[in-house]
């Protein structure tokens, strides 16, 4: 039987007359990377806010770490991490002193141990002695998460973690999240970077106005989606409106002199594709293969990409 960290069933919340979650299920596999994707205004952090026990659902049921979040709300907290969207580390006081101050809240045994440990897996052990106002962005959020850490918590919850780095800071924080999730820890990811869902995550689902419109792997998600095609590019207009007679099944911009053809971008289809041009004598300037990727599937399963760029 699958060890599940989080089971949500149904889960509804409402903010007056707006209803902002509604009947979310959700299952999330021990030891994996889930990442919740959606728009502005989806109801990703409210989601994260119920499963952490931080607001009440008006209904549903929801585990977390094998505890129900409204009647055991304690165990859930003793269970999890959660790092938000803007790193909560106190910019007065050093890197060390902000650990420091969590190992004390968490009444640890071994705390200078335990930070000077995570000063050196989070690479900040050269800037220890100084305040955290000095700290870069990814400095900061890696601190954050570093405390975040301190209560060993077996599922961490992970609220747009990356937003406002730069993609050296943010590829620094994969490597981490990859870490974690190597150790054992359950990751639950939302982001608004689809490339962030695509690299790190075991598992997707996208939420849309309350819904969960999609769930699955990142290529499971990508072959719901139609759209894989050979893109042909010709020197001459002659050129592609001859290859547009023979193609039929091709749409065609003139302005870049070139078609697209639908495939399913085996070898088989690309052969018989140059084949079909070899035998009118047409050959193009440039070839390449177009698959579809979690733009196109966040664009056709909500209807509006994305407000972050993907990359």
């Amino acid at each position: 039987m699958t060890d599940l960290a989080i089971t949500a069933s149904g889960l509804r919340k409402a903010y007056q007359d707006k209803t902002v979650l509604d009947g979310v299920d959700l299952e999330v596999e021990a030891g994996t990377i889930f990442s919740l994707l959606g728009p502005n205004g989806a109801g990703k952090t409210t989601a994260v806010n119920v499963l952490t026990t931080l607001t009440k659902a008006d209904g549903g049921t929801v585990r977390v770490a094998g505890h129900d979040v409204a009647t055991e709300a304690k165990a859930v907290r003793a269970a999890i991490g959660v790092t938000g969207q803007f790193a909560a580390v106190d910019e007065l006081l050093t890197g060390q002193e902000n650990l420091q101050l969590m190992v004390d809240l968490n009444r640890r045994g071994g705390g200078k141990k335990t930070v000077a440990e995570l000063l050196e897996r989070f690479d900040l052990t050269e800037a220890a002695r100084k305040p955290a106002s000095t700290y870069s962005g990814g400095m900061r959020r890696k601190l954050d998460l570093a405390m975040t850490l301190v209560g060993r918590p077996r599922i961490i919850f992970l609220d747009e973690p990356t937003t406002g780095l730069d993609p050296r800071s943010r590829r620094t924080m994969w490597a981490i999240i990859r870490d974690l999730v190597a150790d054992g820890v359950t990751v639950f990811l939302t982001t608004q970077y689809l490339e962030e869902a695509d690299q790190l995550a075991d598992r997707i689902a996208v939420l849309d106005q309350g819904r969960l419109v999609a769930q699955g792997t990142a290529d499971e998600l990508k072959r719901r989606i139609p759209g894989t095609h050979v893109r042909l590019r010709f020197t001459t207009a002659g050129e592609l409106d001859a290859a547009a007679r023979i193609l039929t099944d091709a749409s065609r911009d003139d302005e870049a002199m070139a078609l697209r053809v639908p495939g399913d971008g085996g070898t088989k289809s690309l052969r018989s594709l140059l084949d079909r041009l070899d035998e009118y004598a047409l050959s193009a300037e440039e070839l390449s293969v177009h698959t579809p990727d979690l733009d196109d599937v966040f664009l056709a399963l909500t209807g509006h990409a994305t407000e972050v760029p993907a990359k």
